[in-house]
């Protein structure tokens, strides 16, 4: 198994990190990022959208870091990370849509600002990370996770960008439930760390 990734990617870090929650052994091919090899002609055979992370699971090609979620969930995982019931896979299914949506939008963007010079609107990143951070806090406010009673592939998914929020000047420290349940995935045995970005870096996205 192969996973085509960058270390400062908060996409690919979701899957890494579920790989390793899961203890799933992989093979890790860094991407150039700077260098655009994600837009090269043999990344671009593999993922044609020219996006980070790529898995590459025997003959199975899966692009996309909630697809590859799901798939590990399925194939890989215990049962728990992805619910069969259907209220409950729902309810995951909300959470990786915000991870996608708000997430991507918000804390997201805010970091791709700082670290990559990408041209958003700071200000108004900011704000949407905070409207997002504020819904999530509230979330947490009588839960300890947040789709299910147990850890699944939304915390997962949601997990890397909020972790690393700072790093795009989203200040975390007035959502106490949010840091609590940061505090509570990375006390999961098996849990990896997102790489810290050295300060000032700006790279070709």
């Amino acid at each position: 198994m192969k996973l085509y990734s960058h270390p400062l990617s908060g996409h690919s870090h979701r899957a890494r990190l579920f790989l390793s929650l899961i203890g799933v052994d992989v093979d890790v091919v860094a991407v150039d990022l700077a260098a655009r090899e994600h837009k090269s002609a043999s990344f671009l055979a593999l993922n044609p959208f020219g996006q980070l992370p790529v898995l590459e699971d025997g003959g199975v090609i899966i692009s996309d870091s909630n697809a590859i979620l799901v798939y590990l969930a399925k194939k890989y995982a215990p049962e728990g990370w992805l619910p069969e019931e259907p209220a409950a896979a729902a309810a995951v299914q909300r959470w990786l849509s915000v991870a996608a949506g708000e997430i991507a939008y918000g804390p997201c963007a805010a970091r791709l600002v700082t670290l990559f010079g990408a041209k958003f609107d700071s200000e108004d990143v900011i704000a949407r990370a905070h409207r997002i951070l504020q819904l999530i806090d509230d979330r947490l406010v009588d839960r300890e996770w947040i789709a299910a009673n147990r850890p699944t592939i939304a915390d997962v998914a949601l997990y890397s960008y909020i972790a690393r929020a700072p790093e795009g000047n989203v200040d975390r420290s007035g959502y106490r439930n949010v840091t609590a349940w940061l505090q509570r995935i990375e006390a999961l045995p098996g849990f990896q760390p997102f790489q810290k970005s050295p300060v000032g870096i700006v790279e070709a996205a």
